[in-house]
């Protein structure tokens, strides 16, 4: 094999993070796990934040493992996280604090406030974004509000991937897909939306220069090299930072027919276009047009997808009861269909907690019974959020004008063999499943076309089918998923 064909992507998700050596060998790529380690918000004094030096580490003990294990040179590195969450830095270049999880509750009540100062409809005629209390815009509003001092001491703003890219290389700059996510860019000019974040008190002498994907920001820097033991040159491409960028750009034979899902904690379902879809009817359906790669939008909604599911697991860990995926999806499917329905966006389930009581609590508010079992809660959690996507993929139709035949899935989620039957029959379309590491081979293929290892997107994209396997479920006609299709829509009135 060509020793100049190892890539190396950092994927940080909001769940879990791991470094992933990419090969290619000019037909197929092949991946490799270096190092994986838990991700997850740090509750301290009431607040949620998310731990940057740890990962710091973290990356660089797969950084350490790595030099230990490659014989041939590494061409790059390049770093994908969640979107919205970012880190200040002061004048000398250092943190000022640990940035805050999104899922923090700063921002409750937000949102309204900021509307009173600029109208929603404005917001969005400018950014194309979905409003969401989470998003980068609201969180520094939060910090506009509360006269926080760090924001006043702030140099620069990075958001995450960027940070990481910063502590790689020296060099700050502000990756285009990420900074999408922040509901601060101008859609359609793609610029940071100054005037906006003017009316709203924040500084926006703190935004850096904003980079499109695969661009090279420079070499890692000495320091690290010596620390890990890695040999150099290995140059750090900003790549479609936000990690559904990159899983997005991966997606093979995604075209005018197809509605993707980009499938872990959160689900991220839409179609990709060449230009933001910025209407009356996508904003009062809360929609969402975010930087993809190629000079594409990546028109999506966000869900609430397996982070219910995941914050279950982890309170039945706590009360002494393990469970792997598998054993949840075997008790899923012995379990009753249709006992209860939930909505997975719902206020409710957006923070972390005991999720099994809080799903019941639920379901006895909304007048439906109480899944008791394990089964019960994980069925409850699968059907509601393939109904979810039915009902995304009825909107999505109305605003691109046009049937979407194909529902792509990719990422971990795609694994999920019951989630995937239960999607394919509550929308009544074919579900192509995979690849499970598209985030990763994303971020590995937008390296190998800024070093010059391919030449675009669309032959990225052939390689990529060309090297990992997919799964393909028919949708299954039932008049049990048009009944609780309706039981649903009923509930969403509530």
């Amino acid at each position: 094999m060509d020793q100049a064909t190892h890539y190396l992507a950092v994927d940080l998700g909001a769940s879990s993070g791991r470094l992933v050596l990419g090969r290619w060998d000019g037909t197929r790529f092949t991946l490799q796990d270096v190092h994986r380690f838990p991700n997850g918000p740090v509750n301290v004094l009431g607040h949620l934040y998310t731990d940057v030096l740890r990962l710091w580490e973290e990356v660089k003990i797969g950084l350490t493992r790595l030099s230990s294990q490659l014989a041939a040179p590494l061409v790059s590195i390049g770093v994908d996280t969640w979107g919205v969450d970012y880190g200040l830095l002061g004048s000398a270049g250092r943190l000022l604090g640990n940035p805050y999880h999104y899922r923090d509750a700063r921002t409750n009540g937000v949102m309204e406030r900021a509307f009173a100062r600029v109208p929603r409809r404005q917001i969005f005629a400018e950014t194309g974004i979905q409003f969401l209390q989470l998003n980068t815009l609201f969180q520094l509003y939060s910090m506009v509000l509360t006269d926080d001092p760090q924001l006043k001491m702030a140099d620069t703003l990075l958001m995450l991937p960027d940070l990481f890219h910063y502590w790689l290389t020296g060099n700050k700059t502000a990756e285009y897909t990420i900074a999408s996510t922040s509901h601060m860019l101008h859609a359609r000019e793609r610029r940071w939306a100054t005037g906006l974040l003017q009316a709203l008190g924040i500084p926006t002498r703190i935004l850096p220069p904003i980079v499109p994907p695969g661009t090279i920001l420079g070499h890692l820097r000495s320091e690290v090299m010596e620390e890990t033991g890695l040999q150099g040159p290995v140059s750090v491409v900003a790549v479609a930072s936000h990690d559904t960028a990159s899983a997005v750009a991966a997606i093979p034979d995604l075209d005018a027919d197809s509605v993707y899902i980009s499938s872990g904690t959160w689900s991220l379902m839409g179609v990709e276009t060449p230009q933001p879809i910025i209407t009356e009817e996508a904003l009062t359906l809360n929609f969402t047009n975010e930087g993809g790669v190629g000079n594409t939008i990546r028109f999506l909604k966000n869900i609430a997808g397996l982070w219910l599911l995941q914050e279950c697991q982890r309170q039945w860990q706590r009360e002494g009861q393990t469970y792997t995926w598998e054993d949840l999806l075997k008790l899923a499917e012995q379990a009753q269909p249709f006992l209860s329905l939930l909505d997975p966006d719902a206020p409710d389930f957006l923070s972390p907690g005991n999720m099994p009581a809080i799903i019941r609590a639920y379901c006895q508010r909304t007048g439906q019974p109480q899944p008791e079992s394990v089964g019960a809660v994980v069925r409850c959690c699968l059907e509601s959020l393939a109904l979810k996507y039915r009902l995304v993929l009825e909107s999505l139709e109305r605003l691109v004008g046009r049937r979407l035949g194909t529902i792509r899935v990719v990422g971990g989620g795609s694994q999920n063999y019951l989630l995937c039957q239960f999607t394919a029959d509550a929308c009544e379309r074919p579900v192509v499943a995979g690849p499970v590491e598209a985030t990763a081979l994303g971020n590995i293929m937008i390296q190998a076309i800024a070093t010059g290892r391919l030449p675009d997107v669309a032959t990225g994209r052939q390689a990529v089918a060309a090297s990992m396997p997919r799964r393909h479920f028919e949708p299954r006609a039932s008049a049990a998923w048009q009944d609780a299709m309706a039981r649903f829509r009923g509930l969403l009135a509530l």
